[in-house]
């Protein structure tokens, strides 16, 4: 059995919602055992995003005014967002949007690696979801920097994952939200 095969997101942790009138921000933390440097270069490289991110991009994010075309990877129809980099103060702050969304990642130094704080507006309903898909992402991000990869797991792909519907159901009930089942039950095979 490989690595993938292996993996099991840990616990619904590291996450809370904040409103602010009728917006919604999802923050995300996690701490990575690999330098500020290294997980800057993981957030802005199109090569390394290609392996955790759930979108694709055709440049690099790691500087001011930069445009680039953001492709949300696992979608039922292309979906491509073109952004400006409003912020990259490296290796410790990034902003831009992703599919009108706003997306601003902090890097702390913590010990020997690095505290990584992911703060991105998000539509009420899917919220649980949204953190569920990052849990992974963040986790899968962690083995890549360690040099033991296990593939970019987003989309319907990571939804199919028994790991993600239990994630899913455990940050709905963090964040005291109803959340429906997904897949809806009419999707759902015996």
């Amino acid at each position: 059995m490989g690595d993938r095969e292996q993996y099991t997101p840990g616990p619904a942790s590291g996450a809370h919602i904040r409103k602010d009138g009728e917006k919604w921000t999802l923050i995300l933390v996690r701490e990575l055992r690999h330098s500020p440097e290294k997980v800057w270069q993981a957030l802005t490289d199109p090569a390394h995003l290609r392996e955790w991110a759930p979108f694709d991009a055709d440049g690099s994010l790691g500087t001011v005014g930069t445009t680039v075309k953001l492709t949300t990877v696992g979608a039922p129809a292309p979906r491509v967002t073109e952004t400006t980099v409003t912020r990259a103060d490296a290796p410790e702050v990034l902003e831009y949007q992703w599919g009108g969304f706003d997306m601003r990642w902090q890097l702390e130094a913590f010990g020997d690696g690095t505290r990584l704080t992911l703060w991105t507006n998000i539509g009420h309903r899917f919220i649980a979801m949204g953190a569920a898909g990052w849990h992974i992402c963040f986790d899968v991000l962690d083995r890549l920097l360690s040099g033991s990869p296990i593939g970019r797991m987003v989309g319907p792909e990571a939804m199919k994952f028994g790991g993600w519907q239990r994630l899913n159901a455990e940050y709905a009930k963090q964040f005291g939200i109803e959340t429906p089942n997904w897949p809806p039950a009419a999707a759902q095979k015996p």
